[in-house]
């Protein structure tokens, strides 16, 4: 005799009608195989264009604040990776000041799900994923090349660095997002901050003066997503105010992020009032 099945199974779980969203945009991207060939193709390029502007720096200074070619192969790694999956989890909120312009952000209000957890859900990138092979390769490179003293440590310090690289990348899409409920046309300067903070990401954070030490290190800590796990694995003692053994504070570095993105995102939403169609 057949089991009964419950209402839980049939109802779902919480997570149900999200997955089924991605699902859904994920089979839809795989329609059309040419297209999506190339998109993911132009990513890939991407991912190399922005590794070769690494190696052209590193192979003509040979060393740049401490690090040297092998070193920066590292610190590419890291950081890229944590960026290229952040924004495949929340890239797409960039695309949250067209919704508030047309009027479409209305409708995910009408749903009985949290806002940011719609949003979140609503779409998935997966071209995006060919720019976060290149980093990843890059970073075994990394690992390989470099003598590293393996250990329980290291290998714990490595997995801390990229979860808490991706979620402080993650929080920072969230961030700007939360933003544009006030700017609308200013993708631009929030910009500034997501993907130019994963560009002062990729650079050996010793050679910036004092404010931007200060910026990237403490306010907007990118620094934590790869430089300061890098210098910690190489053994290089790193600058005053980002000494090595700080690589195992990224995770507070990261909720730090949240803590401002989350704020950005309740004053933002609070803010809204609708797209006046």
């Amino acid at each position: 005799m057949a089991e009964p099945v419950s209402a839980r199974t049939l109802a779902g779980t919480w997570f149900t009608p999200y997955a089924a969203v991605l699902r859904s945009r994920v089979k839809a991207q795989q329609v059309y195989r040419v297209s999506f060939a190339t998109e993911v193709f132009s990513a890939f390029l991407i991912g190399l264009v922005e590794f070769a502007e690494v190696w052209v720096i590193f192979h003509n200074v040979h060393v740049l604040g401490g690090l040297d070619t092998d070193g920066a192969l590292l610190l590419f790694g890291l950081s890229n990776t944590s960026f290229a999956l952040a924004q495949v989890l929340f890239g797409h909120l960039d695309s949250l000041p067209d919704m508030i312009r047309m009027g479409t952000l209305d409708a995910y209000h009408l749903r009985p799900q949290p806002l940011l957890m719609q949003l979140v859900t609503s779409d998935i990138s997966l071209r995006r994923l060919a720019r976060a092979a290149v980093a990843v390769v890059v970073l075994v490179a990394g690992l390989l090349r470099n003598d590293l003293d393996w250990g329980a440590a290291t290998v714990a310090l490595l997995v801390l660095t990229l979860i808490s690289g991706i979620a402080l990348f993650c929080a920072l899409f969230v961030c700007a997002a939360g933003l544009q409920f006030f700017l609308i046309e200013g993708s631009e300067l929030t910009n500034s901050f997501t993907y130019g903070g994963s560009f002062a990401a990729m650079q050996p954070a010793s050679v910036f003066p004092l404010p931007l030490t200060v910026l990237f290190g403490l306010a907007i800590p990118v620094a934590f997503t790869a430089y300061v796990p890098t210098i910690a694995l190489l053994g290089i003692p790193g600058p005053p105010l980002l000494p090595a053994w700080s690589a195992w504070l990224a995770p507070l570095a990261a909720a730090w992020v949240w803590l401002l993105a989350l704020s950005a995102w309740r004053v933002g939403t609070r803010h809204y009032q609708g797209g006046g169609g």
